[in-house]
């Protein structure tokens, strides 16, 4: 297993003020490692994509890619931008809570290299993202959940804090007086970001945080931080993400199966679009909840694709970053 060191410099938080961001320090956010800056940097255009509209996130990842930074470093920069936006309520510090008024969150990374680490019903940390990768190099595992992963990410320098916001727990108190349990297509199913790079390097990493399906039971876990479903790389292909009803991906172990369906010589788009035609062919309920994929290959080239109208993709290439309206399986 590959093992890095990593630490914070005087440049790096020069890169982190021109970026805004704020948490640069160590044991608080994605530890930027000035040792991974790529020293000479291929011709080719980095590129980086996201899931949802998350335009200052994806920004942040292509800058960095743009800086010379690796793919991995990017994607976890880029993706803590929403782990700390405490007004979005399905990432990170301001996510909706379980049933019982607990926000956990789960993540998983995985690098060019095939190495990858994932964490499960977090509380009190806010980086998760960031945390599943001290695991990948940190230790011998791929996993760890609840009070473990807390326990390893406050021996490694990460900060407790609350999670459950003011305007979070007041939703939730709502929520109580009716307990009506039904997700909601591209509202309470914008439950992720995941976040693919290709680096001037030409490696692909990718990211994958969220604080899941408001409201669900106590312990549930989807898609996101599962290696196959939620993200999959493969340096030699290429990688993807998914967002929307995790149970589903994981049926079909999506992210994996679409670099599987570029491998045998499909295009990122052409294998989105079978990987949403998997599950809507083996579940006729498909028109009650959303799916999404975003996928990436060794050239650059991206694809997207969904169940239901309204989800968009982030692309940042050529210094130029732009939300894409991705196609759907259904139409309005």
């Amino acid at each position: 297993m590959k093992r890095r060191n990593f630490i914070a410099t005087t440049s790096l938080n020069t890169i982190a003020i021109t970026l805004g961001l704020t948490s640069i320090a160590r044991g608080k956010d994605y530890k930027l490692n000035s040792k991974t800056i790529i020293e000479k940097p291929m011709k080719e255009h980095a590129v980086a994509i996201c899931t949802w509209e998350f335009t200052k996130a994806n920004a942040v990842a292509g800058e960095l890619l743009d800086k010379g930074y690796e793919a991995i470093d990017a994607v976890i920069a880029g993706v803590a931008v929403e782990e700390e936006n405490i007004k979005n309520t399905t990432v990170g510090k301001g996510g909706s809570p379980d049933r019982e008024g607990n926000v956990t969150l789960d993540a998983c990374v995985m690098d060019h290299t095939g190495s990858c680490g994932a964490v499960m019903c977090v509380e009190n940390i806010t980086n998760v993202a960031a945390l599943a990768r001290e695991i990948m190099n940190k230790t011998p595992h791929v996993i760890l959940t609840g009070k473990g992963a807390e326990d390893f990410a406050l021996k490694n320098g990460f900060n407790a804090e609350k999670l459950l916001t003011p305007e979070s727990e007041e939703a939730w108190q709502e929520w109580l007086k009716t307990s009506d349990y039904k997700p909601l297509i591209n509202i309470e199913n914008h439950d992720t970001i995941g976040m693919l790079a290709l680096d001037k390097k030409g490696n692909i990493s990718g990211a994958c945080t969220t604080s899941g399906l408001a409201y669900k039971m106590k312990g549930r876990v989807g898609d996101s931080p599962i290696i196959g479903s939620g993200l999959f790389i493969d340096n030699e292909i290429g990688g993807a993400a998914a967002t929307g009803m995790g149970e589903e991906v994981i049926k079909t172990v999506g992210s994996f199966l679409i670099v599987e369906l570029m491998r045998n010589g499909m295009s990122p788009q052409e294998a989105c679009e079978e990987a949403i035609r998997r599950i809507v062919s083996k579940n006729p309920n498909h028109v009650n909840f959303q799916v999404a994929y975003i996928a990436i290959n060794k050239k650059g080239e991206t694809g997207s694709y969904c169940i239901h109208p309204g989800f968009k993709m982030m692309q940042y290439k050529n210094q130029e970053n732009k939300a894409i309206t991705t196609n759907s399986y259904l139409r309005n």
